[in-house]
């Protein structure tokens, strides 16, 4: 996938989730994932977090350490997040709802339903959208019913609280991660 096609992708599922899904449904390579997806979309993030240290910052020499810092805390958080999700939601979906082990098929789900999650942190590195940042965070719970209904084919009596307990599993974890390594970096300095 190249980039124009990542920002198509990127489009289709923020404006029509359910088109995305049977899109990504039809494709064969569900492993392409991680490479055409969701590592440039983290290295988008960690980007712009990057170049928005540097607009307005006034702390000097130290500007590259705090820039590279907060790059490195975004990058870790969602990396971490996404495996961590995949990995949760994988083990809720065979232990609440009878579902098999289905590790690639529910990192594509999970990889593709933190689009909300990636541009939020692509602008908030940018702009200060602070709680603009968390209330527009809800709509990955729309893009996850999608997702569960088209491409995992929840059954329909489940789909609603799948498709919510996925959606905390989903924006949670790249916090739970980003808490974690915040802490460590202040024990660590």
């Amino acid at each position: 996938m190249n980039y124009k096609e990542l920002f198509n992708r990127v489009l289709l599922l923020i404006s029509s989730p359910a088109k995305a899904w049977e899109e990504i449904k039809a494709e064969e390579d569900k492993k392409g994932l991680l490479s055409a997806f969701v590592y440039p979309m983290i290295g988008f993030c960690g980007l712009s977090v990057f170049i928005g240290t540097f607009i307005g910052n006034t702390a000097g020499v130290s500007a590259f350490q705090i820039a590279m810092t907060r790059c490195c805390a975004v990058f870790v958080s969602l990396f971490g997040g996404f495996f961590l999700a995949a990995y949760l939601l994988d083990l809720v979906g065979q232990k609440l709802f009878g579902r098999l082990k289905e590790q690639d098929l529910i990192q594509q789900f999970v990889g593709y339903s933190m689009v909300v999650i990636f541009i939020l942190n692509i602008f908030s590195g940018l702009f200060s959208l602070s709680i603009l940042h968390w209330i527009l965070q809800f709509y990955t719970v729309f893009v996850v019913y999608e997702g569960a209904r088209l491409l995992l084919n929840v059954a329909e009596r489940d789909l609603t609280r799948y498709a919510l307990i996925a959606s905390v599993i989903i924006i949670l974890s790249p916090e739970l991660i980003s808490v974690v390594f915040d802490k460590l970096s202040l024990i660590l300095n």
